[in-house]
Formats: C-alpha cells, structure tokens, sequence
C-alpha cells in the first residue's frame, strides 16, 4: 500500500539533514548569511518543473542564487498595469535591491509547458478559461516563430526549437524592463540564455554573436 506520507517525511528528514550541517554544527558560511543577509550575483530564472531543481543541477551553496521559478521559464514584458506581477516584482528586486550582475534564463528539454504550447497552440490565449493558457500565451510568438522555421518537423524538433526561441523571447522581454536596460547598457548586468537538455546531459548558451546555441559542457 502505498505510504502517503512518505513525501513528507522525506522533506522533514531531508531538513533535519540541512539543521545537523548548518546548525548544531555551526557552518560559519550560512550563519554569515543569516547575521549579513544575501547578496547573490546571479538572477536565476527557471521552470517549475521538479526534474530541474538550478541547486541541484549547478551545485550551488545558499546565497550563490536569487531564484525565480515559473512554467516554462517565462519572462513577461514589463508593464505597470494594476494586475499582479510576481516575476516582474522579483526581477525587479534582484536588479534594483540585490543589484545581481548577471541574469539567466534556463530552459530546458521535455518542457511540459511548451510542449503543451506546441500541441494545442490554440488554447494559448490571454482570454483562456485556464491559467496555464493565458501564461503560455506569452510564449505563443516563440511557437510560431518556430514552427515557420521548421515547418515540417515532428513534435519533438518542434519542442525543442520552441523551448530555444521561447528563451530568446524572454531574454527580449528582459530588456523591456527600464532597469535591466539601463545596468545593460551601463555594463553593470550580463544576460544568458541557456537551455539543459536532460536527456543527453548538455548544457548550451545562446551565442548572439553566432546566432545559435553552443555547448558549455556535457
């Protein structure tokens, strides 16, 4: 039978790993995090989904990252409507507070969001009854951009160029925002576009200078 607990037990234990390391012990490192708070030099920007967790993936310590995680890692363009704005907010913050140097939009293979975008663009409209839908809209102009450059690719080319052209989209946005413009073009803010195939264990960055992504490892 299957234990229904067995989830939450495995959080609870895992935090009593976390406290053994970092609090009876006394970890200097995280204990100057909580008396100087943090100061992050990354923005980092991912999807929600649980097989792409950037801390685990990147090997990352508390504090290396400011954290932003949403379906399909998607970067809305900047407005001052009087809707609610979490990602905005957060981009934001990290540039105008935590003054991050470098941003980075990871997408990666087997995206649930996009490949949902893909296979029933139509649904993806800022009038959908569903949530998910009015959120991928934003990211409807990356799957038409990559269905006019392959026009005969099956549906997991056609995913996985979404998933790239969806990142170039976001990182557009990201410079519609007045205050990532202005550290950009101030050389005070560095933006990546990167996209971690899970299947092959590669990792590639959105090279402006060749139009194309190129591997950083795997």
């Amino acid at each position: 039978m299957c234990d229904n607990h067995a989830p939450i037990d495995k959080l609870v234990e895992g935090f009593k790993h976390f406290h053994r390391e970092h609090f009876e012990r006394k970890d200097p490192y995280y204990q100057a995090l909580v008396r100087e708070g943090q100061h992050p030099r990354v923005l980092f920007l991912a999807c929600s989904d649980s097989r792409v967790d950037p801390a685990i993936v990147f090997g990352t310590e508390p504090g290396d990252l400011f954290i932003i995680r949403n379906v399909a890692n998607i970067v809305p363009p900047y407005e001052t409507n009087t809707g609610q704005h979490g990602v905005s907010a957060a981009i934001e913050y990290a540039v105008n507070v935590l003054e991050v140097e470098h941003i980075i939009i990871n997408g990666h293979s087997q995206c649930g969001g996009i490949r949902a975008l893909c296979e029933r663009p139509a649904d993806a409209r800022i009038d959908s009854p569903s949530l998910v839908g009015r959120w991928l809209a934003l990211a409807r102009p990356a799957y038409e951009r990559a269905r006019a450059d392959y026009p005969e690719a099956d549906m997991d080319r056609l995913a996985l160029e979404c998933e790239k052209d969806s990142i170039l989209a976001s990182l557009d946005n990201l410079m519609t925002f007045p205050m990532v413009k202005a550290r950009v073009e101030a050389g005070k803010l560095k933006l990546h576009g990167w996209h971690f195939d899970m299947a092959r264990g590669v990792l590639q960055a959105w090279n402006p200078q060749s139009g194309r992504f190129e591997a950083l490892s795997g």
